[in-house]
């Protein structure tokens, strides 16, 4: 449940309260130090990975690292890059109706710089908000993701092609500010991995001939299985070297943890609660089969045994 956006209305009040701008990693940083302090668990949803991926998550957000979850299917990869949205803090302003996210207080645009002052209204972004994420597919471009010129855009405007304003920016851009995810990074063509380079070494974007740098404030988190990189497609090189933490996960290592998934996992109605009694054995049974499947000589092991296949028998 949200709590009330704060009082503060214009950027004169936003200074005169205090408010001193920080970094994403930082934001990350502090609040998680802050839920260490309080014992208060990170991800409390996700089972089995307490003593081995969380403690791995952790390092890599006090070193205010960009983060790749590598592993096979259904072990909850997403789920935790989502669940970083609780380490953000609550509220935070930005500049009304720019496309940036902008911060009242640091602004990116020179164009946003003109039109400041201290009567000058702001608003709010609630954390839910600053989480963005986008599936790596072969048809993604450069212009998706970084933007493009929107020659439309310049003519309606009559604005030179040297002119900011004739930008459209891509998602990264709009993500100032956010967690960004992608997920399925192998399946990005190369020559789109290769644009971002500069916003994971330098933080900046260059679209087209544009003499621009903007210092964009992303935190980055990345989605990889393994069989990926043989199968469809690779992490090439030089960005591979740019994530910074890589994130090994794994299916769940007892029969108590696989057990304590498929039943928080799974499906039920209160009518099903009510009619259908299902006895320890036969739920036993059930994740058995799937870790006898992650074991056997006759699955592709590269392929994986997904935590749904123990889910999906036990709704049914």
């Amino acid at each position: 449940m949200k709590n009330p956006k704060p009082p503060i209305a214009t950027l004169g009040a936003l200074r005169d309260s205090g408010y001193v701008p920080r970094s994403i990693r930082e934001e990350l940083r502090t609040n998680l130090i802050a839920m260490l302090e309080r014992k208060e668990p990170l991800f409390p949803e996700v089972v089995g990975y307490g003593d081995t991926v969380i403690p791995q998550v952790q390092r890599a957000i006090l070193a205010g690292h960009s983060m790749n979850f590598l592993g096979l299917r259904g072990q909850a990869k997403t789920r935790m890059a989502r669940g970083l949205t609780d380490l953000l803090d609550e509220w935070v302003p930005v500049v009304p109706g720019s496309v940036l996210n902008e911060d009242p207080l640091a602004p990116l645009l020179r164009s946003t710089q003109e039109q400041l002052n201290d009567d000058h209204p702001i608003g709010w972004m609630h954390r839910s908000e600053r989480y963005v994420e986008k599936l790596a597919t072969p048809d993604v471009s450069v212009a998706d993701l970084i933007g493009d010129v929107d020659p439309i855009k310049a003519a309606n405007l009559g604005l030179d092609y040297s002119d900011e304003r004739v930008i459209a920016y891509g998602l990264i851009p709009r993500s100032h500010r956010c967690i960004f995810a992608i997920n399925e990074l192998p399946d990005l063509q190369p020559r789109i991995q290769v644009a971002l380079f500069n916003i994971l070494q330098e933080g900046d974007i260059q679209i087209r001939g544009f003499q621009m740098r903007i210092a964009l404030d992303l935190q980055f988190v990345f989605t990889a299985n393994p069989e990926d990189y043989t199968s469809r497609g690779a992490i090439i090189t030089p960005l591979k070297d740019r994530i910074q933490s890589q994130i090994l996960t794994h299916y769940p290592r007892s029969i108590e943890d696989s057990q304590s998934i498929t039943v928080q996992e799974a499906r039920l109605t209160r009518d099903q609660g009510n009619r259908v009694s299902v006895t320890p054995l036969v739920g036993e049974l059930v994740e058995r089969i799937a870790v006898a499947a992650r074991e056997s000589e006759y699955i592709d092991a590269q392929s994986g045994v997904s935590a749904r296949l123990s889910i999906t028998a036990y709704e049914l």
